[in-house]
């Protein structure tokens, strides 16, 4: 049981502090452009917050043109089995789940012009997973219409994916994968929206990891990422709080050096032809358990973007 002290001062750390929504015509700052230009996204500051937390290690130097990340594979390939454990390591996205599915139907209802309020409104809309993991996102999008493809670089996950959704007639339609967004470039792909979310943090190249989402985008289409902001609020929060203090996460599920800026993923965004359209954040009111959209981009965010007619 979590004491009243510690979750009094856990709402401090995830109160809103940054309220900055970003919407049309998102633009990083351009003294910040300047600055970015020779900066490689896996470097970061290394000095930790707090003497007492764990500090983040130094990102790997990785040049490979896959955005694979081996170190990341093995863990996540190692929790694998607990994939629908909503108790379990991935307690947390199944929290933030129904919170993700609002703001995706809401979005993707408005760039598509369909209608919200149907019960599968994405019907005749092809979507790509990237990441799916167990599925745990892939399943509500089949349900909500969409001829959902999923891939995943882990072999495992794919199989409990697979598992998952044969036991439901309409989920059971969900294309899954053990592959790469980069051999589905290769295989010239194309989906009227690209999601990726809570990975980009995981693999060695964001930029070129972008690249190959953007790739995958029909032209008009959309994308949507969700990653975890490169911030002391978020290492307080994600980190120290989430995997040493509450345990809601196996130690080491992220590397504080790879999170991004929304800035950065901006950029990023834009050198890789996607416009970004808005950006929202996911807060966590630990009091009443529940995540909720939020202006707040301090901690959890999420970039929409559309790829321009080609």
């Amino acid at each position: 049981m979590v004491s009243k002290h510690l979750l009094t001062r856990l709402r401090t750390l995830t109160r809103p502090a940054i309220h900055c929504r970003r919407s049309s015509n998102f633009c990083p700052n351009p003294k910040f452009l300047h600055e970015l230009q020779s900066r490689r996204y896996s470097d970061a500051p290394q000095s930790s917050p707090a003497a007492s937390a764990p500090t983040p290690p130094p990102a790997s130097n990785l040049n490979s043109k896959s955005s694979l990340n081996e170190i990341e594979l093995r863990k996540f390939a190692a929790i694998a089995d607990t994939w629908w454990d909503a108790e379990g390591p991935f307690k947390p996205l199944h929290v933030m789940n129904p919170t993700r599915l609002a703001f995706i139907r809401s979005t993707l209802c408005r760039h598509f012009g369909k209608d919200p309020h149907c019960a599968r409104p994405f019907e005749g809309l092809k979507f790509v997973d990237v990441g799916c993991g167990g599925g745990i996102l892939s399943e509500p999008l089949a349900r909500m219409g969409a001829t959902v493809t999923g891939i995943d670089a882990v072999e495992k996950n794919i199989k409990i994916a697979q598992l998952h959704a044969d036991l439901d007639p309409i989920t059971s339609s969900i294309d899954y994968h053990c592959t790469t967004a980069e051999k589905l470039v290769e295989e010239q792909r194309k989906f009227d929206a690209v999601l990726a979310l809570e990975v980009i943090e995981h693999v060695a190249d964001p930029a070129e990891f972008c690249k190959s989402l953007s790739a995958l985008t029909s032209s008009g289409g959309a994308t949507l990422i969700s990653t975890i902001n490169r911030s002391m609020r978020a290492y307080a929060t994600a980190i120290i709080m989430a995997e040493y203090v509450l345990h809601w996460l196996p130690r080491g599920t992220h590397q504080w050096s790879s999170f991004l800026t929304p800035e950065e993923l901006g950029l990023i965004l834009q050198r890789a032809s996607i416009s970004v359209q808005e950006m929202a954040g996911f807060v966590y009111d630990p009091l009443t358990g529940r995540w909720s959209i939020s202006d707040d981009i301090s901690v959890n965010f999420i970039a929409y973007g559309t790829k321009s007619s080609e």
